[in-house]
């Protein structure tokens, strides 16, 4: 007889966090959920990743120059 695997999260425990965040005027770049369950929110303005290495190049020379 196989034994009922334990979830570590619910999408409502998610949903919850989140709302509470941006509720206290927080902006939510990334949400991040560990093996264990745990819920960790990532605060701030979420950057978008380079498509190319090219453009990865591209940004780091620009970010210097400023």
């Amino acid at each position: 007889m196989a034994t009922r695997r334990q979830v570590p999260f619910y999408m409502n425990d998610v949903k919850r966090a989140v709302k509470g965040a941006t509720t206290a005027g927080l902006s939510i770049a990334r949400v991040e959920i560990g093996a264990d369950g745990k819920i960790i929110l990532v605060t701030g303005v979420p950057q978008p990743e380079p498509a190319t290495p090219f453009d990865a190049w591209k940004a780091k020379r620009d970010a210097r120059s400023a």
